[in-house]
Parts: structure tokens; C-alpha cells; sequence
């Protein structure tokens, strides 16, 4: 029996899949709250997911008890799941797999994923992926755009993803695509990390606006952008509070200004540097503490 169960097979015009995890790779929940707005945005259907039994630690990510008719108990798995949807205006359709990282079966798991986006003819595969890093809240969220493929580096003016060091889920699953020879981008959004606990619609709305340049598709991000206002005022009433934060915030607000006024806004191998930092700090706490504590978020 597969653990991959598939509801349906839906009918797809050159399909690209977005990816988003919770977990290690989603700080401040960045890459999540982008994935879903898009689902929200196309009116996505569910179509398939990964039964997690087999990929699980459920010590380490608990199944949520609920009642949501305030009646009957329910319990939520933790879930992966894939969503179809035309996008509008465009000339392909969407799969998204909305999910969290999982514990165990790395290879397995991402196999799955990828015999998905093979049998639907997936055309490209692009992740969301969002970290903590030295950038203020009150400008755009910087994005990295990185790819493998010097075809598609230069036809996309991506980033050559020369990244080494520790991965998560979305590591495994751009390596099967360069085996199975399926195109895959990579995005990162920065998110800033004295606010690690506070979820960053403006690092979603920078991830969102990204993809769309990249496949050329327009998406609605009005809802998107009043969150992303509304977070940046809520954080500056915070910071206002510190006296030491405010300053530190001033301190990387001039920075960002002066490397815009150069003409050099840091993305690409300043942001894939602060990757490097963040996942071999992340690995050095891990190993402190005797396990994964997951992201920040």
C-alpha cells in the first residue's frame, strides 16, 4: 500500500508545483504563510497527501486535539498535502504541497513527492523557504532566487546556488529534482530575528511577489500587503518599548539604505551567507541541546 494516497488525478496544463514547510526551513512561518496565501488566492482543491505514520516522530510533533463543533474531539495528524488550482491569467495550473517537515524517511518521503510531480507531468518545482537574519521589519524582505540548472539560471536571471552545509526537506527535494531532471527554484526570504516569534506576512508577501516575476503570473496581493503593513506597525510599537532594540533596528535600517543608495541591496550571496549562518548556528544548538528544537517561529 502506498503512503502516498491520491484522491483524484486532476487534469493539469503544464502544472508547476510550489513546495512550503513548516519547521526548520520556515522561519517566522514566512514560507508556510506564502504557500497557503496562494492556495487561498487560486481557490485550491486537495487532491492527494502523505499519510505521515511512517514519516513521523509524533513524540517529537504531536498530533492537536480539537473540537471544532465544540462537541466531538478530533485529532489533526500532522499533514502534507498537495492542492491543484488554475492560476489566473496564465497558460498553466498550480500544484502546491502544503506541509511540515518530516522526522524520518527523508529520501522516501521526497520520492513521493517527486513520482507525484512526474505522473502529473510537473514542469518545474519551485520551494518556499524563509530564515532569520540581521534585516530590519520596516523594509521589504530580501530574496534569494537560487537554482542548480546553468540553463535555467540564465534564462530566469536566478542566483547559482552554491550553498554548503546543512539542509532541511526542501535540500533533499531539489536534489531528486536534478536527478530526475525536473527544472527547480529555490526561494528564500529573509525574516528579521529579533521578531523570530511573530509570523511575517512580509516575508510571504516578498516570497509571493518573487514567484510571480519569476512565472510571469499576477496574484492579488492586496490581503497580503495590508498584513505585511499591519506586522510592521505592531513590531515598531514593540521595538519602541527597547531602547536597545530601537537602536539595532536603526543601526540595520541604514545599513539596507546605504547598500540601496550603492545600488547593491543584499540578496543572492549576502543572504545565501546569512543562510550559511543561520543553518550552522541552528546544527551548533541542536548539538548543545541533544536534539532538534526547530525553527524559531
Amino acid at each position: 500500500m502506498s503512503e502516498l494516497n491520491v484522491s483524484f488525478r486532476p487534469s493539469l496544463k503544464r502544472p508547476v508545483m510550489v513546495a512550503a514547510f513548516r519547521g526548520w526551513n520556515d522561519g517566522g512561518q514566512g514560507a508556510s504563510l506564502g504557500a497557503a496565501y496562494l492556495a487561498k488566492q487560486w481557490n485550491a482543491a486537495r487532491f492527494a497527501e502523505i499519510d505521515p505514520e511512517s514519516f513521523f516522530d509524533f513524540q517529537a510533533v504531536r498530533p492537536h486535539v480539537s473540537m471544532p463543533d465544540g462537541e466531538i474531539r478530533k485529532v489533526d495528524w500532522p499533514d502534507n498535502g498537495f492542492f491543484h488550482a488554475s492560476v489566473p491569467g496564465a497558460d498553466r495550473d498550480a500544484v502546491l504541497l502544503l506541509g511540515i517537515e518530516p522526522n524520518l524517511r527523508w529520501r522516501t518521503f521526497s520520492g513521493l513527492v517527486l513520482e507525484l510531480a512526474q505522473d502529473l507531468g510537473v514542469e518545474m518545482v519551485v520551494t518556499f523557504g524563509s530564515l532569520l537574519a540581521d534585516v530590519p521589519h520596516t523594509r521589504p524582505a530580501p530574496v534569494t532566487a537560487a537554482a542548480t540548472d546553468p540553463k535555467l539560471v540564465e534564462e530566469l536571471g536566478l542566483e547559482v546556488s552554491r550553498y554548503e552545509g546543512p539542509t532541511g526537506i526542501v535540500g533533499i527535494v531539489h536534489d531528486l529534482c536534478r536527478e530526475s531532471e525536473i527544472p527547480s527554484v529555490s526561494l528564500w526570504a529573509a525574516v528579521p530575528h529579533y521578531v523570530s516569534l511573530a509570523p511575517s506576512p512580509r516575508a510571504a508577501l516578498a516570497l509571493v511577489r518573487r514567484f510571480g516575476e519569476l512565472m510571469r503570473v499576477q496574484v492579488d496581493l492586496d490581503e497580503l500587503e495590508a498584513a505585511a503593513e499591519e506586522y510592521a506597525e505592531q513590531v515598531s510599537e514593540a521595538v519602541s518599548t527597547d531602547a536597545d532594540t530601537a537602536a539595532y533596528v536603526e543601526e540595520l535600517e541604514q545599513r539596507v539604505d546605504a547598500l540601496a543608495v550603492e545600488g547593491d541591496i543584499p540578496s543572492g550571496e549576502t543572504l545565501a551567507a546569512e543562510l550559511s549562518r543561520f543553518l550552522r548556528e541552528r546544527e551548533e544548538r541542536d548539538d548543545e541541546d541533544g536534539g532538534p528544537d526547530g525553527p524559531a517561529v
